[in-house]
Formats: C-alpha cells, structure tokens, sequence
C-alpha cells in the first residue's frame, strides 16, 4: 500500500488513498488536520488527506512511498488525537513478489489465455495470463491483488472470461521498467530468484 507526499507539487499533504472514486461524488469530513474523504453516495471511503503532515510524521522521503509499520502507528496515534476511529488494519505485506509457476493449462473458453498456478512463498496463486511466452517452470514477478501497476491500475480480484484470476504476471513494459523489450511478453527471471521474495523495481 502506498501513500503520497509531495511538499514542493502539493503542499505539505500526506495523501492516502484507500479505493478509486469519482471526485464529482466525493464528500468530506474534517478531524483537526484529518480530510475523511468519502463517496457521497454509497458512504464508501476513498482515502483521506492530512495536512501539516510534517509536524505529525518524520517523512524522509518524497513521492509515492511505501506505508510501513512505523508510518501506519504514528497515523494510527493522529486519528486517535483527533477521535477518528476508523479500522487502520492494513495488508502491508509486499505487494510485488517473485513467483513461481508451477503449472499452465489451457483456457477452456480463450485461445489465447493460459490458466497458471503460481506459488509465490505462503500460498499459490491461479492467475489467468495472456502473455505468449508464459510456461510452466518459470520465475516471474507477480504483481498481486491490492498492488498498484506504475500505469495506476489497481490489481483486484477478476474473472477472466469466466475463470477466476487473483493477481498479475507481469511484463517488463507493465512494470515501467527501462530498455523494456516491444514484443509482447512477461518478464522471465533468472534462477537466483526466490519464490515469495519481494520484488524492487
């Protein structure tokens, strides 16, 4: 899960966001320097957006960072300052890992999908992949569900022409990274790679 800091761009905002809206359909509460950000509509939460973020927290970088336990308690302390009670229980586990696959069967309703069982360290994933040169016995980089793709896409839960798929396999160009091959394709990685570590990119 990530969070946003951009002093020069922004301000000096902590910005962090929980699901994807409509900012047509947002509305707002205010906890001190606490913006509970909320469709108006369902009542589901967005995000928030806290202000003085620098007198509240020892931010040491900038951009997009990575929320980690340290980060998570001193928002934790704030909204219990401020008398929000929200559940701030969050997944932090890395959520672009290395994967394993350890099977690929044919799509039964795609010619062009494969169907693939991919560990990745603590359980096995089934992953519905596109990519043509996807195989069984290959190391790849799997983004899982909760990640956000550099392209801002949020990975999620999905059916695949009527196959469940729980995460990406994914591609060198998906991943933003630099002299990324144009020929369609997922990233294969070499063998020194461990099923279930992180992936730095």
């Amino acid at each position: 899960m990530d969070v946003f800091y951009n002093p020069k761009g922004v301000g000096d905002v902590l910005i962090f966001p929980i699901e994807e809206g409509d900012r047509l359909l947002t509305t707002f509460k205010t906890y001190g320097d606490i913006v509970r950000i909320t469709n108006k509509e369902n009542g589901k939460l967005l995000g928030y957006n806290i202000f003085n973020a620098s007198r509240h927290f020892s931010l040491e970088e900038e951009g997009k960072i990575v929320l980690n336990e340290g980060l998570l308690n001193e928002i934790k302390q704030l909204f219990e300052k401020n008398n929000l009670e929200d559940n701030l229980n969050f997944d932090l586990s890395p959520k672009f890992v290395v994967g394993y696959v350890e099977e690929k069967s044919p799509h039964e309703n795609a010619d062009k999908l494969s169907v693939c069982q991919v560990n990745v360290g603590n359980e096995t994933l089934q992953i519905v992949c596109g990519a043509p040169n996807v195989d069984a016995g290959q190391k790849v980089v799997v983004a899982k569900v909760g990640a956000t793709m550099p392209s801002g896409m949020k990975i999620k839960d999905a059916q695949l022409r009527g196959v469940d798929s729980s995460g990406m396999i994914c591609s060198a160009k998906e991943l933003g990274l630099e002299n990324a091959p144009k020929e369609k394709g997922i990233l294969v990685l070499n063998e020194s790679y461990e099923a279930g570590q992180p992936y730095q990119f």
